[in-house]
């Protein structure tokens, strides 16, 4: 039963799917794209700069390609996640490097959560969100009420 006072956003049959990894991921996430070709050519697809061009050039796909994460394009997939217009985050990070838009990739994965929707931050996890039954239908992503957070009384103000 959906509480028809908590707000849902209606994900459609067509998913609109980012994807991004670091340079030490993106030979695993072209892998797994093209495994997936078949699935990810029936979705919306976003990337990041590199990362998007070789899932275009390489794989064919239609990609709508953002600038390259560290000068934005983090930021640009995090805009779309809360305007709605992102479904999924495919993000192959790399967790043995530092990057100096380590607080951009920071913001991103914040901003996923609180959005609630799927992040797959690995093949296996890609794996699963890919093969559910959930891609084929549409979906009712309840959104998560942080509104009170924000609305609360401060003691001393």
């Amino acid at each position: 039963m959906i509480d028809a006072d908590i707000p849902v956003i209606v994900t459609g049959k067509q998913k609109k799917i980012a994807l991004v990894a670091h340079d030490a991921r993106k030979r695993d996430l072209l892998e797994w794209a093209e495994f997936n070709k078949l699935t990810l050519s029936k979705h919306i697809l976003f990337g990041t700069g590199t990362t998007g061009t070789l899932l275009r050039d390489r794989l064919g796909l239609d990609v709508t390609v953002f600038r390259s994460g560290p000068l934005g394009g983090d930021q640009q997939i995090g805009a779309k996640i809360v305007d709605g217009e992102i479904d999924f985050l495919m993000f192959f990070w790399d967790p043995m490097s530092t990057h100096p838009h380590d607080p951009d990739v920071k913001a991103l994965l914040r901003i996923s959560v609180l959005s609630n929707i799927p992040v797959a931050c690995n093949r296996a996890s890609a794996d699963f969100i890919i093969s559910s039954h959930l891609m084929d239908e549409e979906y009712k992503r309840r959104l998560i009420d942080f509104e009170t957070r924000l609305h609360r009384d401060i003691p001393g103000f």
